[in-house]
């Protein structure tokens, strides 16, 4: 089950101090002292705390964004609210202070799956987001960005919302092997060029780059790791993929807009 907002309601109730595996998504200035959280638990969903104290308090190091581990809870029941007492670190993302599209990729990971609440399944989302923060921690920039390829055609998968990439949506003709296919909104389906009317609306990818998308269904994460993408295949599939994601929260990404030129 996920929740948004009503951490009084997160655990049993029963019970004031709690623990739980999170990822924390975003962190935001509350008065002048305490800090906003919001996180995600693969049992519990999205969830909102606070964490009290200063500069000179520990865990405001250690509650940081996309960092993953053991989060202690204590229920306020005065304040309708859930505090931090605690955060084991089990994994931290460096490179992410340096690198600006490592940290714009997993904000615009973090905006998908607040929006779209999990897709209504935490479990599978906390584990691709793990997936993507840690995998791009051990990366380089350019095999960071196929991470985020890869993880916002999962997520889209979550969603239920992935087209077929296997077949032309209207004479069923086999795309993988075709040199150009075109992205349909009004169908929400890929078309061959015989099928394709132009119009003003134009994504087009590879028949390569979309072998590259039914490759991420069917093979291991580590085989699909293998395999390489041209730079213009990258562009194309990104195009097509910030829009889908986008059709899917049914409104513009912050990210996307605010990391334009980095994303």
């Amino acid at each position: 089950m996920t929740v948004t907002g009503e951490s009084d309601k997160l655990f049993s109730m029963g019970e004031r101090n709690r623990s739980t595996e999170a990822i924390i998504l975003s962190v935001h200035e509350q008065g002048e002292n305490n800090r906003s959280v919001c996180a995600l638990s693969p049992e519990n969903g999205i969830f909102y705390s606070t964490l009290y104290g200063g500069p000179k308090s520990s865990l405001r190091s250690l509650v940081q964004p996309f960092n993953t581990g053991t989060i202690w809870l204590y229920d306020v029941p005065s304040k309708n609210s859930v505090k931090i007492t605690d955060f084991d670190v089990k994994s931290c993302h460096l490179s992410f202070r340096v690198n600006l599209f490592k940290m714009w990729a997993a904000n615009l990971a973090s905006e998908l799956i607040i929006k779209t609440h999990c897709a209504g399944e935490s479990k599978s989302a906390f584990i691709l987001l793990k997936a993507l923060t840690d995998g791009m921690e051990k990366s380089d920039e350019k095999e960071a960005r196929l991470g985020l390829l890869r993880f916002m055609w999962r997520y889209l998968s979550l969603l239920g919302l992935q087209p077929d990439v296997t077949e032309c949506s209207v004479c069923s003709k086999k795309l993988l092997s075709e040199q150009k296919v075109f992205y349909s909104p009004e169908t929400h389906s890929f078309l061959c060029s015989e099928c394709f009317t132009q119009s003003n609306f134009n994504l087009n990818a590879s028949g390569a780059a979309l072998t590259y998308l039914a490759a991420i269904n069917t093979l291991s994460p580590k085989k699909v790791r293998t395999l390489s993408l041209t730079e213009e295949d990258v562009f194309e599939l990104k195009k097509i993929l910030y829009f889908l994601i986008e059709e899917a929260c049914s409104s513009p990404l912050q990210s996307i807009k605010s990391g334009a030129g980095i994303l």
